[in-house]
Protein backbone atom coordinates (compact mmCIF):
# COMPACT_ATOMS: atom_id res chain seq x y z
CA UNK A 1 0.00 0.00 0.00
CA UNK A 2 1.17 3.47 -1.15
CA UNK A 3 0.41 7.43 -1.22
CA UNK A 4 1.59 9.63 -3.32
CA UNK A 5 2.24 12.98 -2.75
CA UNK A 6 2.64 16.04 -5.31
CA UNK A 7 4.82 18.17 -2.59
CA UNK A 8 6.53 16.35 0.44
CA UNK A 9 7.11 18.75 2.64
CA UNK A 10 10.72 18.51 4.58
CA UNK A 11 12.19 21.14 5.44
CA UNK A 12 10.60 25.18 6.73
CA UNK A 13 11.75 27.54 4.13
CA UNK A 14 10.86 28.61 0.65
CA UNK A 15 7.21 28.57 1.22
CA UNK A 16 5.01 29.63 -1.63
CA UNK A 17 1.88 28.46 -3.37
CA UNK A 18 -0.28 28.95 -6.50
CA UNK A 19 -3.91 29.49 -6.92
CA UNK A 20 -7.04 28.93 -9.84
CA UNK A 21 -6.96 26.63 -13.01
CA UNK A 22 -3.33 26.48 -13.15
CA UNK A 23 -3.07 24.49 -9.77
CA UNK A 24 -6.02 21.99 -10.70
CA UNK A 25 -4.14 21.48 -14.14
CA UNK A 26 -0.83 21.33 -12.13
CA UNK A 27 -2.51 18.84 -10.46
CA UNK A 28 -4.11 16.79 -13.17
CA UNK A 29 -0.74 16.75 -15.31
CA UNK A 30 0.79 15.33 -12.07
CA UNK A 31 -1.10 12.67 -11.38
CA UNK A 32 -1.12 11.52 -15.39
CA UNK A 33 2.27 11.41 -15.12
CA UNK A 34 1.87 9.40 -11.83
CA UNK A 35 -0.44 6.88 -13.55
CA UNK A 36 2.14 6.80 -16.49
CA UNK A 37 4.79 5.63 -14.62
CA UNK A 38 3.99 3.71 -11.21
CA UNK A 39 1.92 1.23 -11.08
CA UNK A 40 1.60 0.09 -7.33
CA UNK A 41 -0.39 3.29 -5.01
CA UNK A 42 -3.61 3.72 -3.67
CA UNK A 43 -3.88 7.31 -2.50
CA UNK A 44 -2.52 10.63 -3.67
CA UNK A 45 -2.31 13.53 -1.23
CA UNK A 46 -1.92 17.03 -2.72
CA UNK A 47 0.13 19.37 -0.29
CA UNK A 48 1.73 22.99 -0.81
CA UNK A 49 4.70 24.51 0.64
CA UNK A 50 2.71 26.22 3.38
CA UNK A 51 1.54 22.79 5.19
CA UNK A 52 3.48 20.94 7.57
CA UNK A 53 2.64 17.28 9.02
CA UNK A 54 2.28 16.31 12.17
CA UNK A 55 3.10 13.03 12.31
CA UNK A 56 5.39 10.29 10.59
CA UNK A 57 4.70 8.58 7.18
CA UNK A 58 5.29 5.49 9.22
CA UNK A 59 1.80 6.53 11.34
CA UNK A 60 0.00 7.55 8.30
CA UNK A 61 0.33 4.27 5.96
CA UNK A 62 0.16 2.53 9.26
CA UNK A 63 -3.66 3.83 9.51
CA UNK A 64 -4.35 3.70 5.93
CA UNK A 65 -3.08 0.21 5.69
CA UNK A 66 -6.05 -1.06 7.43
CA UNK A 67 -8.80 1.23 5.52
CA UNK A 68 -11.04 0.52 2.23
CA UNK A 69 -9.11 1.74 -1.26
CA UNK A 70 -12.28 3.22 -2.23
CA UNK A 71 -12.36 6.00 0.17
CA UNK A 72 -11.28 9.30 -0.90
CA UNK A 73 -11.35 12.17 1.70
CA UNK A 74 -12.17 15.24 0.47
CA UNK A 75 -14.33 17.74 2.26
CA UNK A 76 -17.42 19.16 -0.18
CA UNK A 77 -20.91 21.18 0.77
CA UNK A 78 -23.35 22.44 -1.72
CA UNK A 79 -23.52 25.72 0.30
CA UNK A 80 -21.77 27.69 -2.18
CA UNK A 81 -22.18 30.75 0.19
CA UNK A 82 -19.72 34.06 -1.33
CA UNK A 83 -18.16 31.41 -3.46
CA UNK A 84 -21.10 31.60 -5.74
CA UNK A 85 -20.79 35.60 -6.72
CA UNK A 86 -17.07 36.67 -6.18
CA UNK A 87 -15.22 33.13 -7.82
CA UNK A 88 -17.08 32.28 -11.00
CA UNK A 89 -17.26 33.63 -13.93
CA UNK A 90 -21.04 34.68 -15.78
CA UNK A 91 -21.57 31.94 -18.31
CA UNK A 92 -24.30 29.76 -19.70
CA UNK A 93 -24.54 26.36 -17.97
CA UNK A 94 -26.66 23.15 -17.53
CA UNK A 95 -28.95 23.70 -15.13
CA UNK A 96 -29.10 20.13 -14.27
CA UNK A 97 -25.18 20.81 -13.01
CA UNK A 98 -25.41 24.30 -11.71
CA UNK A 99 -27.70 22.29 -9.28
CA UNK A 100 -24.78 19.77 -8.62
CA UNK A 101 -22.11 22.56 -7.85
CA UNK A 102 -19.55 21.39 -5.01
CA UNK A 103 -17.28 23.67 -3.13
CA UNK A 104 -15.18 22.72 -0.32
CA UNK A 105 -11.36 22.31 0.66
CA UNK A 106 -8.77 22.41 -1.70
CA UNK A 107 -6.83 19.80 -0.26
CA UNK A 108 -7.50 16.24 -1.08
CA UNK A 109 -6.41 11.96 -0.38
CA UNK A 110 -8.01 10.80 -3.72
CA UNK A 111 -8.26 7.33 -4.61
CA UNK A 112 -6.23 5.89 -7.49
CA UNK A 113 -9.60 4.89 -9.35
CA UNK A 114 -11.35 8.10 -9.11
CA UNK A 115 -8.03 9.87 -10.29
CA UNK A 116 -7.97 7.58 -13.25
CA UNK A 117 -11.87 8.23 -13.99
CA UNK A 118 -10.78 12.05 -13.96
CA UNK A 119 -7.93 11.35 -16.46
CA UNK A 120 -9.08 8.70 -18.46
CA UNK A 121 -12.97 9.22 -18.02
CA UNK A 122 -14.93 6.93 -19.45
CA UNK A 123 -17.51 9.54 -20.12
CA UNK A 124 -17.80 13.35 -20.66
CA UNK A 125 -18.29 14.50 -17.34
CA UNK A 126 -14.25 15.05 -15.65
CA UNK A 127 -14.00 16.89 -19.02
CA UNK A 128 -17.12 18.63 -19.00
CA UNK A 129 -16.34 20.34 -15.55
CA UNK A 130 -13.04 21.06 -15.97
CA UNK A 131 -14.10 23.04 -19.33
CA UNK A 132 -16.51 24.90 -16.73
CA UNK A 133 -14.04 25.34 -14.07
CA UNK A 134 -11.78 27.28 -15.95
CA UNK A 135 -13.95 30.14 -15.43
CA UNK A 136 -13.64 29.73 -11.58
CA UNK A 137 -11.00 31.68 -9.69
CA UNK A 138 -10.30 28.84 -7.24
CA UNK A 139 -11.02 25.91 -9.13
CA UNK A 140 -9.17 23.51 -6.67
CA UNK A 141 -11.98 24.18 -4.62
CA UNK A 142 -14.54 22.69 -6.45
CA UNK A 143 -13.50 20.69 -9.44
CA UNK A 144 -13.00 17.31 -7.92
CA UNK A 145 -15.84 17.32 -5.28
CA UNK A 146 -18.11 18.16 -8.23
CA UNK A 147 -17.22 15.56 -10.26
CA UNK A 148 -17.25 12.96 -7.37
CA UNK A 149 -20.55 14.08 -6.56
CA UNK A 150 -22.16 14.09 -9.31
CA UNK A 151 -20.87 10.35 -10.90
CA UNK A 152 -22.79 7.18 -9.18
CA UNK A 153 -20.06 4.82 -8.82
CA UNK A 154 -17.89 7.78 -6.80
CA UNK A 155 -20.47 9.92 -4.44
CA UNK A 156 -20.52 7.27 -1.66
CA UNK A 157 -16.91 7.14 -1.41
CA UNK A 158 -16.52 10.54 0.21
CA UNK A 159 -15.28 10.71 3.79
CA UNK A 160 -15.69 14.97 4.56
CA UNK A 161 -12.90 15.62 5.68
CA UNK A 162 -9.63 17.26 4.46
CA UNK A 163 -6.93 15.39 6.85
CA UNK A 164 -5.97 18.83 7.98
CA UNK A 165 -6.04 21.46 11.16
CA UNK A 166 -6.69 24.93 9.99
CA UNK A 167 -7.75 27.88 12.06
CA UNK A 168 -9.93 30.51 10.52
CA UNK A 169 -11.06 34.32 10.65
CA UNK A 170 -14.44 34.72 11.72
CA UNK A 171 -16.19 35.24 9.83
CA UNK A 172 -13.66 32.99 7.67
CA UNK A 173 -11.31 34.85 4.86
CA UNK A 174 -10.09 32.96 1.78
CA UNK A 175 -7.18 31.74 3.48
CA UNK A 176 -6.57 30.32 6.93
CA UNK A 177 -4.78 31.94 9.67
CA UNK A 178 -1.18 31.50 10.15
CA UNK A 179 -0.58 28.51 13.19
CA UNK A 180 1.80 29.80 15.75
CA UNK A 181 2.94 28.26 19.31
CA UNK A 182 -0.22 28.48 20.91
CA UNK A 183 -1.96 26.39 18.54
CA UNK A 184 -0.11 23.53 19.41
CA UNK A 185 -1.93 21.51 21.10
CA UNK A 186 -4.94 22.09 19.29
CA UNK A 187 -3.29 20.87 16.53
CA UNK A 188 -1.94 18.00 18.43
CA UNK A 189 -5.48 16.76 20.15
CA UNK A 190 -7.18 17.15 16.29
CA UNK A 191 -6.04 14.21 15.12
CA UNK A 192 -4.85 15.89 11.94
CA UNK A 193 -1.81 14.46 9.95
CA UNK A 194 -1.50 17.84 8.40
CA UNK A 195 -1.98 21.28 9.14
CA UNK A 196 -1.37 24.68 7.55
CA UNK A 197 -0.61 27.33 7.08
CA UNK A 198 2.94 28.27 8.29
CA UNK A 199 5.15 31.72 8.68
CA UNK A 200 8.51 30.71 7.02
CA UNK A 201 10.50 28.98 10.13
CA UNK A 202 8.35 29.97 13.09
CA UNK A 203 9.16 28.34 16.60
CA UNK A 204 6.32 26.27 16.17
CA UNK A 205 8.19 24.48 13.53
CA UNK A 206 10.76 22.99 15.65
CA UNK A 207 8.52 22.01 18.41
CA UNK A 208 6.71 19.96 15.93
CA UNK A 209 10.02 18.48 14.42
CA UNK A 210 11.14 17.58 18.22
CA UNK A 211 8.32 16.83 20.13
CA UNK A 212 5.90 14.71 16.98
CA UNK A 213 8.12 13.95 14.52
CA UNK A 214 11.58 13.31 16.24
CA UNK A 215 13.21 14.66 13.87
CA UNK A 216 16.92 16.81 14.01
CA UNK A 217 17.40 20.00 12.20
CA UNK A 218 18.51 19.10 8.24
CA UNK A 219 17.81 15.11 9.06
CA UNK A 220 14.68 13.36 7.73
CA UNK A 221 12.14 12.27 10.01
CA UNK A 222 12.58 8.90 10.78
CA UNK A 223 10.61 5.42 9.90
CA UNK A 224 11.09 1.94 10.09
CA UNK A 225 13.42 2.18 7.03
CA UNK A 226 15.97 3.74 9.50
CA UNK A 227 18.41 1.68 11.71
CA UNK A 228 21.35 4.00 12.02
CA UNK A 229 21.96 5.47 15.86
CA UNK A 230 22.27 9.29 16.94
CA UNK A 231 21.07 12.51 15.35
CA UNK A 232 21.25 10.89 12.02
CA UNK A 233 19.41 7.72 12.13
CA UNK A 234 18.57 7.27 8.47
CA UNK A 235 21.95 7.53 7.44
CA UNK A 236 21.95 4.07 7.47
CA UNK A 237 18.74 2.52 5.95
CA UNK A 238 17.47 -1.51 6.35
CA UNK A 239 14.32 -2.91 5.06
CA UNK A 240 12.60 0.37 3.05
CA UNK A 241 8.69 -1.48 3.19
CA UNK A 242 9.35 -1.83 7.23
CA UNK A 243 6.68 0.36 9.01
CA UNK A 244 7.08 1.62 12.60
CA UNK A 245 4.44 3.47 13.74
CA UNK A 246 4.34 5.87 17.16
CA UNK A 247 1.77 7.11 19.30
CA UNK A 248 1.00 9.43 16.47
CA UNK A 249 -0.73 6.63 14.89
CA UNK A 250 -3.12 6.24 17.47
CA UNK A 251 -4.32 10.06 17.35
CA UNK A 252 -5.29 9.87 13.38
CA UNK A 253 -7.26 6.01 14.66
CA UNK A 254 -9.00 8.09 16.72
CA UNK A 255 -10.10 10.23 13.84
CA UNK A 256 -10.64 8.15 11.26
CA UNK A 257 -12.84 6.35 13.88
CA UNK A 258 -15.03 9.05 14.28
CA UNK A 259 -14.86 10.03 10.63
CA UNK A 260 -16.25 6.71 9.30
CA UNK A 261 -19.14 6.09 12.30
CA UNK A 262 -22.15 5.11 11.35
CA UNK A 263 -23.97 8.49 12.21
CA UNK A 264 -21.39 10.67 10.73
CA UNK A 265 -19.82 9.23 7.40
CA UNK A 266 -23.22 8.77 5.63
CA UNK A 267 -25.35 11.47 6.76
CA UNK A 268 -22.34 13.95 5.42
CA UNK A 269 -21.88 12.14 2.17
CA UNK A 270 -22.63 13.85 -1.45
CA UNK A 271 -26.44 15.18 -0.88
Amino acid sequence: MKLFSNVMVVGKADLVTYKGPTMIASTLHGVALLLKKVNDWDWFINLSAYDYPLMSQDDLLHIFSFMPRDLNFIEHTSNMGWKEYQRAKPIIIDPGLYHSKKSGSEWVVLTKSFLEFCIRGWDNLPRTLLMYYTNFLSSHEGYFHTVMCNHKDYQNTTVNHDLHYLKWDNPPKQDPMFLMLEDFDNMVQSGAPFARKFNKDDPVLDKIDKELLRRTDGHFTPGGWCIGRGRAPCSVYGNPVVVKPSIGSKRLEKLVVKLLDSENFRLKQCK
